[in-house]
């Protein structure tokens, strides 16, 4: 068996448990709640499940580097290692009100390339994966991304972030509809771009994501056929990047659409010298 399957076993195993563990906490009344920005909560069901991923790769793995949204890194990151980025729970605003979309979130990364992307639902038991050049998969099914080339009949799911100027956000959602294109914002990015490559949406854009909500979504849409920006562009890995991916479709047309506004996000953290939201 190879390093990369090795991994991808190893995940495997360890999202139910991870899963049941989030879903624990999702169904306690009690859950203590503490914020680290304006709107960006965090509880004791992310530190605990990004703390099951760390301790099980570093005894599987441990020459492997470790990127967590909570923690923080661990390990060699560098470019020639595998590195793993987690979310333990993407979704956490919908997460603390009782809503059930969020999700878990795993990406392995080597060499700029997003090797493995797994999501896991625990509510609806849903597990997309993918491996790179091996397809991608809902539970047992291989998916592919909407065949649909018309935005007139597109749904785009749009993230939105704090750290880039509201205005941004507003010009893209009403670019979409300008052009007869419908919008949801669901807020998790990870089951966003998983639901682009199930083929429950045509596109999914944010002007500014970060690595752990969206590497494992940027495996699964490729895998499944479908255009993704280059998020590991420059510096992405880090300070992350904005993202779009989309059907084959429909790409063009987005692209036109919205990539100005990406470009413009790009400008304004330059000039605002946007920090990096927690040191590596």
């Amino acid at each position: 068996m190879d390093e990369i399957a090795k991994r991808q076993n190893f995940v495997i195993s360890l999202l139910p448990r991870a899963g049941k563990t989030a879903l624990g906490f999702f169904r306690n009344p009690a859950l203590v709640i503490d914020l680290k920005t304006v709107q960006d909560p965090v509880t004791e069901a992310d530190r605990r499940v990004e703390r099951l991923f760390l301790e099980g790769i570093s005894r599987a793995f441990p020459g492997d580097g470790f990127l967590g949204e909570e923690g923080g890194s661990v390990g060699d990151l560098g470019k020639d290692n595998f590195v793993w980025v987690i979310d333990p729970i993407d979704g956490t605003a919908n997460f603390v009100r009782g809503i059930p979309h969020w999700c878990i979130s795993v990406a392995l990364v080597r060499r700029n390339e997003v090797e493995l992307g797994f999501v896991y639902d625990p509510v609806n038991r849903e597990t997309f994966t993918a491996r790179r050049n091996a397809g991608a998969w809902l539970n047992r099914k291989r998916i592919a991304t909407r065949e649909n080339t018309e935005l007139t009949r597109a749904r785009v799911n749009v993230g939105f972030s704090y750290r880039r100027p509201s205005s941004i956000h507003l010009r893209g959602v009403e670019t979409l509809l300008e052009h007869k294109c419908e919008y949801s914002r669901l807020a998790s990015g990870a089951l966003g771009m998983a639901w682009v490559a199930c083929g429950r949406f045509d596109g999914y854009w944010e002007p500014h994501i970060n690595a752990w909500d969206v590497l494992a979504g940027v495996a699964l849409v490729r895998e499944a056929g479908g255009w993704v920006s280059d998020f590991l562009a420059g510096d992405g890995f880090r300070t992350g990047n904005p993202i779009l991916a989309s059907t084959p479709g429909t790409a063009s047309e987005l692209r036109r659409l919205l990539e100005p506004l990406n470009e413009e996000s790009d400008r304004w953290a330059r000039e605002h010298r946007d920090p990096v939201e927690r040191p590596l």
